[in-house]
């Protein structure tokens, strides 16, 4: 930008949007928001690329190079052990305590400063890439934000606060474009997040929303490229959804209770590992990672099942638990959501990542396991199950109806009345009996 355009209104009266809008500033900042949607979600696909290569290498290429058959049960012990390790030191001893604190849901102080890069992206990729159960959508706004960021602000150039915040969002709406499915979605999740609210609202968001289309385009032409997909959340195979009935908003009820319940619990039980584990940070992590790889385990023997279904976030398995939903038990899945959460658990308390994925897991693993009974169609429990899931662990009930209904596609939309039941009840329990206090407040992104 030029020196007289360092800010997107230079002249205007900063509280009108259309001033805003007309002026050559404004233009300038949109420019520099779609070039920034080319070069950082790049970077975000090639992030996502470097993680999922890290899962395979460490859990299916390694022990066959060391001359095991299979990947053995105990194998997540060690992994996870590293990865408690290298999280641990990158909080303790690098700055910026390797980014976004996840019992905080998606709160942020602001983008990362250049310093503080390297610690997150190090504590991002060794817990999402080493097993722990938390998903890439914090990290990626992050570095996002903090790469537009440092694009912007080089030595000896003053860009105004306003710019700052401005690219900064852009940054993080083109890093997360596709991640849930639909730049829409990613830019919603933001924009409900941020708190976004005012006349000023759709000027604000305008470089952000572009970022995030042009994004999307690149994450889809990368994808098909290099062969490696686009990384985002999608559903192929969902069940036909009838219109919802009176038992149909009852068991919608029902959900919400129980989302805010169990919500409530991986909260507390979070914030009181999360308060022992800063007492001492590098071991407690390494244990908080055993015990991730303990209910993994667990699992495994007990059900026959994957460890990966309890490991990770639980984003790629979201699909596959849907189409494969005759092979499990009441009581398999009912141990699957025993086992994600508690591992969930551990890794809000001690790892870096985002909490969106999970808590979206368990709600459908939860949802499928209630449609083993009488009233309640699989659609609709697998539907209201991850909205009452997310606005309980994320407070952002719009985002929820949204991750929930948008994902199942047209049967989604059928069957948006009982999300939104399920949703509202959950979201209100939840402001009622969730903990209060540091960490555990409404989320909020500041730029």
């Amino acid at each position: 930008m030029s020196a007289d355009h360092r800010s997107p209104a230079p002249g205007a009266d900063p509280s009108d949007p259309a001033a805003l809008v007309r002026t050559f500033g404004y233009l300038e900042l949109l420019a520099l928001a779609a070039v920034l949607g080319v070069l950082i979600s790049a970077a975000a696909y090639g992030f996502l690329a470097l993680v999922s290569r890290l899962q395979s290498a460490t859990y299916t290429d390694l022990p066959k190079a060391l001359g095991f058959q299979g990947t053995p049960p105990w194998w997540p012990l060690p992994l996870l052990g590293v990865a408690g390790l290298l999280v641990g030191a990158a909080v303790r001893h690098l700055p910026g305590t390797g980014g976004h604190e996840p019992t905080a849901g998606l709160a942020t102080t602001g983008t990362p400063s250049a310093i503080e890069l390297p610690g997150v992206f190090l504590a991002a990729l060794a817990t999402l890439g080493l097993g722990a159960v938390l998903g890439p959508e914090a990290p990626l706004i992050a570095l996002g934000g903090g790469l537009a960021v440092l694009a912007v602000k080089r030595p000896g150039r003053d860009v105004a606060p306003p710019v700052v915040a401005v690219v900064g969002a852009a940054g993080s709406f083109a890093a997360v474009s596709t991640l849930l499915g639909s730049p829409l979605l990613g830019a919603f999740l933001l924009m409900e997040a941020s708190g976004l609210g005012g006349p000023m609202m759709g000027a604000v968001l305008v470089p952000g929303l572009l970022a995030a289309g042009i994004g999307s385009l690149v994450f889809l032409g990368l994808g098909s490229w290099t062969g490696l997909g686009t990384y985002s959340l999608t559903l192929t195979d969902v069940p036909h959804a009838d219109r919802p009935d009176l038992p149909g908003f009852g068991w919608a009820l029902v959900i919400g209770v129980a989302a805010a319940l169990l919500g409530a619990g991986i909260r507390r039980l979070a914030l009181l590992l999360r308060a022992r584990v800063e007492r001492r940070t590098v071991p407690a992590t390494v244990v908080m990672g055993l015990v991730v790889a303990g209910c993994a385990i667990a699992y495994a023997e007990a059900t026959g099942k994957g460890a990966a279904e309890v490991l990770y976030s639980g984003q790629s398995a979201i699909g596959p638990l849907l189409a494969g939903h005759a092979g499990y038990s009441v009581g398999a899945l009912g141990l699957l959501v025993a086992c994600k959460g508690l591992a969930y658990c551990a890794s809000l308390s001690a790892f870096r990542g985002g909490p969106v994925f999970p808590a979206m897991f368990l709600g459908a693993a939860g949802g499928t396991a209630l449609s083993h009974l009488a009233g309640l169609p699989l659609t609709a429990a697998f539907a209201t199950g991850i909205g009452a899931m997310c606005v309980a662990l994320l407070r952002l009930p719009m985002t929820s109806v949204l991750l929930a209904t948008l994902l199942l596609g047209a049967d989604g939309l059928t069957v948006m009345p009982l999300v939104i039941v399920s949703v509202v009840v959950a979201y209100v329990l939840t402001l009622r009996i969730g903990p209060s206090g540091a960490g555990a407040s409404a989320p909020v992104v500041r730029g």
